[in-house]
């Protein structure tokens, strides 16, 4: 006589969503809306027409998306006495952004690499010096350095613009380097040295290869601060390199013919969208970056 066994059946367990869980939800899809409706609105209103733009309904979908505003705002759409819409201001903030973006942040990895390992008398002081001028308001700076630059021939030129970002972008790179290379273990430094890498040597051999969380970082930090970048850009550009922000505010403000909302709006998205971009692609080492150590110390 056989006996028959029967398997107890495996039931999954049940999962209980808590309502610490659903508040946090709760607060986070509110949060995204938040930030996401502005952008909407923006996008949306660039694919009106103006007679569908001046029915009011602005949250609506267009009922015929029209791509006209984009190619008005990119190539014809004026900025004041010229017509050639922000085309013009986009390769002028490439022009001023890549050149920017590679030596600030080169300029604040080396900093940060020798405020961590080769300490020198008085290290923590220019440490404290560099950081300083991170908090300082840079309104404060900009007559100054007006004077300066002009006595120089800088202001107003490329070089003047490209010099401008990398001083102000300087405290914070170095902060983050800095702070990033006092997690990695000196063992690392140690032993490049007693192999016979010297100081650059271990800066691009060694360190440099391991630096590619704490590198987005930076990238994604100080593109988002040039690109957007106004103020210093209205100053210090000059004439013939007005950045896309610029440009962006002059068609806004423009005051010939009847104010264009799609046309605005397309200006808007097409100068936020380097910015949007990078982060989108980047986002994930960002975060990895911040876990890193970018804002430790």
């Amino acid at each position: 006589m056989t006996q028959s066994t029967s398997t107890p059946s495996l039931k999954k367990p049940r999962t209980i969503i808590s309502k610490e869980r659903i508040a946090i939800y709760l607060f986070l899809i509110i949060c995204s809306l938040f930030f996401l409706l502005p952008l909407y609105i923006v996008l949306i209103t660039s694919l009106k027409t103006m007679p569908e733009i001046r029915m009011g309904n602005i949250m609506s979908w267009p009922e015929t998306w029209n791509t006209d505003a984009w190619v008005k705002a990119w190539s014809t759409a004026c900025t004041g006495l010229q017509c050639e819409g922000v085309s013009v201001g986009f390769w002028n903030s490439i022009k001023i952004l890549i050149p920017s973006l590679f030596v600030s942040i080169l300029s604040g990895a080396i900093c940060g690499y020798v405020l961590s390992y080769w300490r020198f008398k008085g290290a923590e002081l220019f440490f404290g010096i560099i950081l300083f001028g991170a908090f300082i308001p840079y309104q404060a700076l900009i007559y100054p350095m007006i004077k300066i630059f002009a006595t120089f021939g800088l202001y107003g030129t490329l070089p003047g613009i490209i010099l401008v970002h990398t001083i102000f972008g300087l405290p914070i790179m170095t902060l983050i380097f800095r702070n990033y290379y006092s997690t990695l273990p000196s063992e690392i430094f140690k032993a490049a040295r007693v192999d016979g890498a010297g100081f650059f040597g271990v800066f691009f051999h060694v360190l440099l290869p391991m630096s590619t969380p704490i590198l987005i970082v930076a990238v994604i930090l100080q593109v988002t601060g040039i690109w957007n970048d106004f103020l210093l850009g209205l100053i210090f550009g000059g004439r013939e390199n007005m950045p896309m922000t610029v440009q962006l505010n002059n068609i806004v403000n423009t005051a010939r013919g009847a104010k264009e909302y799609n046309v605005n709006m397309a200006a808007t998205f097409l100068t936020a969208m380097v910015p949007l971009l990078v982060y989108f692609f980047s986002g994930r080492w960002f975060v990895r970056g911040i876990a890193a150590g970018a804002v430790k110390g």
